[in-house]
Order: C-alpha cells, then sequence, then structure tokens
C-alpha cells in the first residue's frame, strides 16, 4: 500500500467522536493517564512527550527523590475546610499549580496549546505559553480570556542569537496581556533526546511508510493531524519556506553565549513578573535574585537536558534556604501525586509547574483530558492535607516532613 492509499483509508476510518467520558472515568491518577495516553498516541510521539536525554537517570531521580522524604500526620485535627489557593507571582491562583510551557503542543492533540489553556482558566490557575508553541502566543491569550474561569498567563522565553526576535517577543507577550515572563536558562543548546534519534521524529510527523503504519493503528490521532494546519512554531512569523525551514531556523537560534549579563536589558523590557526558570543550585538562584527577578523555578528540564543532574527535589531545599526570603520558589520536574506536590510546599516552593501529565490528559481527551490531570493531583493533594492535619496549603513546613 502506498502512502496516499493510506491516507486515504486514515480519512475514511474518522474516528467516532466521544469515547472521551468513558477513557476519563477510567483515569483514576496521573499513572492511568500516561497508560491511556500510550495506546491513543504513535510511538514516536509518546515517546517525545514521555522520554528524556541519553540514558534518563535524571528523570529517574526525579520521581525516587520523593521516597526520600516522610509525610508526618498530626491526628484529630480539624479537617472539615480545606484551603487549596495560593499567592503567585502576586495574582491568586486557586490551586498551588501552573501548567508549565511545553513544545509542539499540537503534535500531541490538534487542540494543542488552546485547549490547555482553557483548562487551566476553568480551574483558575496559570498556564505558561511557550515560545516553541504550535499557537500562536496572541491565540492562546485570547483562548484564556474567553474561557470560562480566569487565571493569569504567562510566556516562556529563550534567549536567542536574535536579540531582535527576543525583544519582539517580549513586546508581543505584553501586548497580549500576559501577567509574567518566564526565561528558560538551560538551553545553551537542547539536550540528547536518544528516544526521538531511534524513532526518526520529525516536526511535523511526515507521511511516510513507517509512520503511516503506527498511525493506522490510532486512526484518531492521524485523523486530527490530517484535518488540522500543518504543526510549526506559531510564533515565528518570517521565515518563509513552510515548517521545516522554520525548523531549521529555530534550530540555529539557540544560543550557547548567554551570560547573567542579559538577564537586566529583559527584566527592563518586560517591566513586570519576570521568573528564571532551570536554576538548581543556591548560587545560581543568588545571581538571580541580584539581577532583579521576582522568582526561580527550580528545574532540570524534567531530564530532557544534561543527564545524571540531580532531582529537583533534593535541589529545592538548596535554594530556598539561599533565597526563600527574597524570591518566590517554584519546582517542576517529576511530580506525579498529590502527595508530590505537598512535599514540595513543604520544603518552602511556592508552587508546581506540571509538564508531562498535561500532555497525558491532552492526549488523552483534549481539553477534559487537561482538566482530568489538574483535577485528580487536586484532589489527591485535598486528601494529603486533611490526613497530615492540614488545612491550608500555607501552613506546609518542614515540620510535616522527616528524611527516611
Amino acid at each position: 500500500m502506498t502512502p496516499a492509499e493510506m491516507v486515504a483509508l486514515l480519512r475514511v476510518q474518522r474516528p467516532e467522536p466521544d469515547g472521551d467520558r468513558r477513557r476519563l472515568a477510567r483515569c483514576h491518577t496521573v499513572a492511568d493517564l500516561r497508560t491511556t495516553a500510550r495506546r491513543r498516541l504513535p510511538r514516536a510521539v509518546f515517546d517525545y512527550v514521555d522520554g528524556a536525554a541519553e540514558d534518563e537517570v535524571t528523570m529517574r531521580r526525579n520521581r525516587t527523590a520523593f521516597d526520600e522524604w516522610e509525610l508526618v500526620p498530626s491526628v484529630l485535627r480539624d479537617v472539615g475546610e480545606v484551603e487549596l489557593g495560593t499567592e503567585v507571582l502576586g495574582a491568586r491562583s486557586a490551586l498551588p499549580l501552573v501548567l508549565g510551557p511545553t513544545g509542539f503542543t499540537r503534535m500531541v492533540h490538534p487542540d494543542g496549546e488552546l485547549a490547555v489553556a482553557r483548562a487551566a482558566a476553568a480551574r483558575g490557575i496559570p498556564y505558561t505559553a511557550a515560545t516553541l508553541g504550535t499557537t500562536s502566543l496572541e491565540d492562546i491569550a485570547a483562548a484564556g480570556t474567553a474561557a470560562a474561569g480566569s487565571a493569569p498567563q504567562w510566556f516562556q522565553l529563550y534567549v536567542w542569537r536574535d536579540r531582535g526576535l527576543c525583544t519582539e517577543l517580549i513586546s508581543r507577550a505584553r501586548e497580549a496581556g500576559y501577567r509574567a515572563l518566564v526565561l528558560t536558562v538551560d538551553t545553551p543548546v537542547p539536550g540528547a533526546r536518544e528516544r526521538d534519534l531511534r524513532n526518526g521524529l520529525t516536526i511535523p510527523p511526515e507521511l511516510g511508510l513507517r509512520t503511516l503504519a503506527d498511525g493506522a493503528r490510532r486512526p484518531h490521532w492521524w485523523w486530527g493531524l490530517l484535518r488540522s494546519e500543518a504543526v510549526t512554531f506559531a510564533n515565528v512569523r518570517h521565515v518563509a519556506g513552510g515548517p521545516q525551514a522554520v525548523m531549521e531556523f529555530v534550530g540555529r537560534q539557540f544560543d550557547p553565549t548567554v551570560t547573567w549579563d542579559d538577564i537586566g536589558w529583559m527584566v527592563e523590557a518586560w517591566g513586570g513578573p519576570f521568573v528564571v526558570k532551570g536554576v538548581l543550585t543556591a548560587a545560581d538562584a543568588r545571581r538571580a535574585a541580584e539581577a532583579g527577578v521576582d522568582a526561580v523555578v527550580v528545574s532540570n528540564h524534567g531530564g530532557r537536558q544534561l543527564d545524571h543532574v540531580g532531582a529537583t527535589l533534593t535541589a529545592l531545599t538548596e535554594v530556598v534556604d539561599a533565597v526563600g526570603d527574597d524570591l518566590e520558589v517554584l519546582v517542576d520536574s517529576g511530580f506525579r501525586r498529590g502527595t508530590d506536590i505537598a512535599t514540595a510546599l513543604a520544603l518552602g516552593a511556592r508552587a508546581v509547574l506540571l509538564g508531562r501529565p498535561q500532555l497525558y490528559g491532552l492526549a488523552v481527551a483534549g481539553q477534559a483530558g487537561v482538566e482530568r490531570a489538574v483535577d485528580l493531583l487536586a484532589a489527591e493533594l485535598r486528601r494529603a492535607l486533611q490526613l497530615l492535619g492540614v488545612t491550608d496549603v500555607a501552613q506546609l513546613d518542614r515540620s510535616v516532613l522527616r528524611r527516611r
């Protein structure tokens, strides 16, 4: 069968709508969402979401680090009412959660970033649009504003060789109404994500025999891809030649010469809450404070950059102890349970950014799947607080923890 014939077959096998509710009802944890996403996505796409750099040691450490801590409950407390809301960067959030920036989101589901932005607004938590998003930052801002509910939106930025392009993105984000700018600093060069290399992943996915054969077992995914616009970097407007030309342009833009000296002009150009994402040491956290930023995200990029670094939970205490009075400290990487979130908050984090969990939910059922991921974690966090004898996330501190 030729690729053209397989495309025609996929069009005929258009999946029936509905089924999302049944699938979500069977997902009781983030791990369940991951299992279902794995069945629904082509292998190369799932591995892009799920994988990490090289031997994926850091990704595993992000999970096993939670085993180093025991929760210490206090009993016979009135926990009939529990407050999960908090303030992040001067704005109220219904949960101590932020949906973090993710690239190539429309490769997971045709609604992509729009579905995630609407889910965040519906749940009253911030969403961080990505520079490498597959929907323009303006369209994402509009979707979040129009959705039921409300929440501040953030924009994530890379420092590219073309500083004029950075300035343009900052200006566009400010004009679109984003509240905070999040500068990712752990990507002077891309990490070696070997699952993608082995799978021959391309952006957008190519309709070759190998991918079509995989897609034939997942017609719902291919139908979504075929009926939507080509997946490309929607925030890069000026590059002619189609998605491949845009990909090549972006690949050349990562700048290994960026230093702390570049922070100042961006803080000034933005003029609002400024976050540095990718800090893992007390020294770098102090440098961030000296540079005039408002918050740092303790992050190892979900293990997708430098392998064999420590878990973010391990670095969190060091960073909080160094700058906790001067900066808000956020954290990401490896969070899959409400107890994980409770542990991070007790160690001093203001909120947790979610990456893969939102994409697992998105793959399963679009916006409803993202909302399901958030709801599952919120329910687990609420239960954890009640069993700890705590009635407000603001009360979580190291007294509820004990090292094993």
